[in-house]
């Protein structure tokens, strides 16, 4: 999947990556390959990303909102 992770300043991360889990509203929630489409207000908390080599990076987010349609994951941040 490609992962975007954008706030009002600048690009975070792009890349590929095997799993997004994210801080949503409702609780924390986890976007593998071929998920549904999707859009979900985030809030405050840590974006956990695993890469294609199972590498896992940590990104902290105040909220915003988070896109996923055909294996792109578009993350629009605080």
């Amino acid at each position: 999947m490609k992962l975007e992770i954008r706030t009002p300043d600048k690009s975070v991360f792009t890349g590929e990556a095997t799993l997004v889990q994210l801080p949503g509203i409702d609780g924390l929630f986890e976007i593998l390959e071929h998920h549904a489409p999707l859009v979900a207000a985030l809030q405050k908390g840590q974006v956990k990303i695993q890469d294609t080599d199972n590498n896992t990076q940590f990104f902290e987010i105040n909220g915003g909102v988070a896109e996923v349609l055909h294996d792109n994951i578009l993350v629009l941040a605080e």
